[in-house]
């Protein structure tokens, strides 16, 4: 007679290799999370210097955020040990733990003045290249022979004008007409 049934050890040491395998994914992501987190950050401040205070400020909230991280990594390991020593953790929870720490990691850097003065030349540099693109657009129509924005708001403005006279052309005729 064959033994189909697996050893309780052997399902023991593979839901424990598969959570250890969890464990390292949810790591490495978390590692990957904090990697795109820094670099983003970096490439908003680029191309500007903030003042010391701001520099040091901006400093203290990638700190700030990565120890929210790291109180994550330490209740997510906690949160795997309980559920290898039997307790029902629920996947959301996990994730739970995630996000909380991700809102508030970005709410530590995002709440420094480093990273308002690095938005604001963001936002800066947008409303230039859409000038830009404004312009390139406006003298793109010009050349097709359509009218321009310009053009339109030249016509409007005339438009406006032309009532206004037509209005105290009236005026004067009513005055014209009561004197006679």
């Amino acid at each position: 007679m064959s033994d189909t049934t697996n050893d309780p050890m052997e399902d023991w040491n593979e839901m424990v290799e598969e959570m250890n395998d969890a464990v390292a994914d949810s790591m490495e992501q978390n590692m990957k999370a904090q990697a795109a987190f820094m670099e983003s950050w970096a490439e908003a401040v680029e191309g500007s210097m903030p003042e010391e205070d701001e520099m040091a400020e901006g400093f203290e909230g990638y700190n700030r955020a990565y120890e929210v991280w790291m109180d994550a990594s330490e209740k997510m390991f906690e949160r795997t040990t309980d559920a290898a020593q039997g307790e029902d953790v629920e996947p959301s929870e996990v994730r739970d733990i995630w996000l909380q720490s991700a809102n508030e990691a970005f709410k530590e850097v995002m709440g420094t003045s480093a990273f308002a003065a690095a938005n604001g030349q963001l936002v800066e540099a947008m409303m230039d290249m859409q000038e830009e693109a404004d312009e390139v657009t406006q003298d793109t129509i010009q050349q097709l022979g359509l009218p321009t924005r310009d053009d339109v708001m030249e016509v409007g403005e005339r438009l406006v004008e032309l009532e206004r006279r037509q209005h105290a052309v009236e005026q004067k005729l009513d005055e014209i007409l009561e004197e006679l």
